[in-house]
């Protein structure tokens, strides 16, 4: 029995937001079978040095720093003909590095997390190959061209047909190609004809987001409408942006101390400008989310654009929090009712103010939450198909990568 080759688009810790958070709970999860051997990029100076907590799932991994701007990546992406999120990730150090652990490791299975990893698969593959695309990229960028206008609009375009035909190519050569939810492997489906394709759901942990845990607590006044998120993120840039703009004002014609709350890392100039409206705070990054989702009334995720399970409405179930959902952020998750849905900015509004008039209502809303993420989203429940498709015969003849 061989080991297993993890390739990464970010280091898988610390588990700290959405993508880091399913990456080291698959790789603990594969560390528990079979020797695992990890080559990812950093793209924060903090994850540069490998950390205690990645000791317990790989013994010496291979962190490569990712320096390329998003410049520099779209005029390689235009000379080659390439979607930029291929030529961002591409990179000499990393590729040997590959080539080093291929050829000094008795390696049987490669896991390719993100598709943009995917271009450091051999041409032809001796290994296993595991697909972890998570998400369709290739749909959001489609969505970003509906929503943009002239140059970009076209930019968008452009990436999303690219990556589309280098989707449907590793598709072609992976064993098992993976998404978040059926709903994104559904998607992938039909627009690429693929096979071999599952859904492995995220999940979370749920002795750590408990709001009996020991945090630190949040020492604050008003009634809390709290989002989280990685504030560089464009979906959920547009996110707060929509809520403090259109959603918040409703809400605060009936609850004049309501406050809303944005905390992540990396909050752009325009994430920060919104702090100058009323009743807008913006944190930046955090040490402990836990003590916000705890502190909050309610929890809102309206993201106009979303992909996949959101980790940050488990966070906020697991926390008993009522919480309020866009219709795209609450896709892919199985909430049994426990949350608030809306389709509108006047629906969200409306939702946020019934839980914020029912105190009583949004507690048990939100033990309700809790009990349903317990029942559902562990990630022993959630990864357990990972045995089976780790197994995997090869069903049909696999092909080439190309770009």
């Amino acid at each position: 029995m061989g080991d297993i080759l993890f390739l990464g688009h970010r280091v898988p810790y610390p588990p700290d937001r959405g993508d880091k958070i399913r990456g080291f709970h698959i790789l603990k999860f594969l560390a528990a079978r079979k020797r695992v051997h990890l080559i990812a990029f950093a793209d924060d100076a903090r994850d540069m040095k490998p950390a205690d907590g990645l000791a317990e799932v790989t013994g010496n991994p291979s962190i490569i720093w990712r320096a390329k701007s998003r410049a520099t990546a779209a005029v390689q992406a235009l000379l080659s003909r390439k979607p930029v999120s291929l030529t961002a990730f591409d990179d000499a150090s990393l590729r040997a590095a590959v080539d080093a652990a291929l050829s000094t490791n008795a390696i049987d299975t490669i896991y390719v997390f993100s598709s943009q990893m995917a271009q450091y698969l051999p041409a032809n593959p001796r290994q296993q190959v595991i697909m972890d695309f998570v998400d369709m990229d290739s749909a959001k960028f489609a969505d970003y061209a509906k929503q943009s206008r002239g140059p970009m609009a076209w930019m968008m375009g452009r990436e999303a047909r690219l990556l589309q035909r280098y989707e449907s190519n590793v598709a072609g050569v992976a064993d098992a190609s993976l998404f978040v939810s059926e709903a994104e492997a559904r998607l992938f489906r039909d627009k690429t004809g693929a096979e071999r394709v599952h859904a492995v759901e995220n999940g979370i942990d749920t002795d750590f987001f408990d709001p009996a845990a020991a945090f630190a607590p949040i020492d604050t006044t008003g009634r809390l409408i709290v989002f989280t998120g990685q504030m560089d993120y464009r979906p959920n840039i547009e996110a707060v942006t929509w809520f403090a703009e259109a959603i918040l004002p409703q809400v605060q014609q009936r609850h004049p101390n309501a406050r809303f709350v944005i905390v992540g890392r990396a909050p752009t100039d325009a994430v920060q400008a919104l702090a100058r409206r009323p009743g807008v705070v913006v944190t930046g990054e955090v040490a402990d989310v836990r003590g916000w989702l705890a502190a909050a009334s309610v929890v809102v995720a309206p993201l106009k654009l979303a992909r996949g399970v959101q980790n940050k409405v488990l966070e906020a179930m697991a926390m008993a929090r009522p919480v309020v959902a866009s219709i795209p952020a609450a896709e892919g998750i199985d909430h049994a009712d426990t949350i608030r849905v809306g389709g509108t900015g006047e629906d969200i509004a409306a939702q946020i103010v019934a839980i914020l008039d029912d105190p009583d209502g949004a507690a048990q809303m939100g033990r309700d939450a809790r009990a349903q993420v317990q029942a559902r989203y562990s990630w022993e429940a959630r990864l357990a198909p990972l045995d089976a498709i780790l197994g995997l015969a090869v069903a049909a003849p696999r092909q080439c990568v190309e770009a």
